[in-house]
């Protein structure tokens, strides 16, 4: 089983290279984020063609998750997140797919910070971590995966200094999400290239991929259950150069059935 994450960064614009990167690759499930997208124009009989069925959580302009699954139905548990019943931001999406929970995640970004907009990420964090919490308890397979708009360690970015006053690299951020690793979650790419220099993200800006300065925010967590099933995790790096290319590219694991 292929449990994949694609923050496309709007389904309309980049269609052709998400249905063309689903029908190459086939993940099992594809968790989708910045689908940008009311829930009225999501696509879903683009991937009904191919063979996938899909849920989503739109909204317009920004944000944006969804959930796909090749030839199952994903069976929706949860949208968004509670704890703050005014948040209104489409980043959250929970689903049953074939005997694994699979939640779909586009963290807050945080900047600027400090101020509201990080405050705002550091609350969002931890509601996850209530929220995976409840997960854990259940004894289920689970994967939280998405964006997640933490660089966790220096090894994750081309240039610590060069990031060092972003929110994605701020201590309170890292610390957050050390937490949930500290819960017992299991960073899959981290677990299997712990040396680092793994990229999912390259900005548009300043020819950050002919350049390769990126760095690792789309993260894969998985609870002990589905970790023990643990057998590759990777990134489809190639995806990112690509005519009309999200700035992210594929983030995937492979898990024994």
């Amino acid at each position: 089983m292929r449990i994949a994450s694609f923050n496309i960064n709007g389904i309309k614009a980049r269609l052709p290279r998400l249905k063309e990167w689903l029908e190459e690759t086939r993940p099992t499930v594809a968790c989708l984020q910045e689908v940008k997208s009311m829930d009225e124009g999501f696509p879903a009989e683009e991937f009904e063609s191919i063979g996938y069925k899909a849920i989503w959580h739109g909204q317009k302009s920004f944000n944006g998750v969804a959930i796909l699954a090749d030839g199952f139905e994903p069976v929706e548990i949860r949208r968004g997140l509670e704890g703050e019943p005014e948040d209104d931001h489409a980043r959250y999406l929970e689903a049953d797919v074939n005997g694994v929970r699979v939640a779909s995640i586009y963290l807050p970004n945080g900047n600027p910070q400090p101020g509201p907009k990080f405050d705002y990420k550091l609350r969002w964090m931890e509601r996850l971590r209530k929220r995976a919490a409840e997960i854990w308890a259940e004894e289920v397979p689970a994967a939280l995966v998405g964006d997640f708009n933490v660089i966790p360690e220096d090894k994750d970015v081309w240039s610590p200094k060069a990031m060092a006053d972003d929110a994605l690299m701020q201590p309170a951020s890292r610390d957050a999400y050390r937490r949930m690793l500290n819960d017992g979650w299991t960073d899959a790419i981290d677990t299997l290239n712990p040396r680092g220099g793994v990229w999912t993200f390259w900005d548009y800006q300043a020819g950050a991929w002919q350049r390769d300065h990126g760095f690792r925010i789309d993260h894969l967590l998985l609870s002990p259950a589905l970790a023990d099933r643990l057998e590759a995790a990777g990134v489809d790096k190639e995806r990112r150069g690509r005519e009309k290319a999200s700035d992210h590219a594929p983030v995937w694991v492979q898990v024994r059935d």
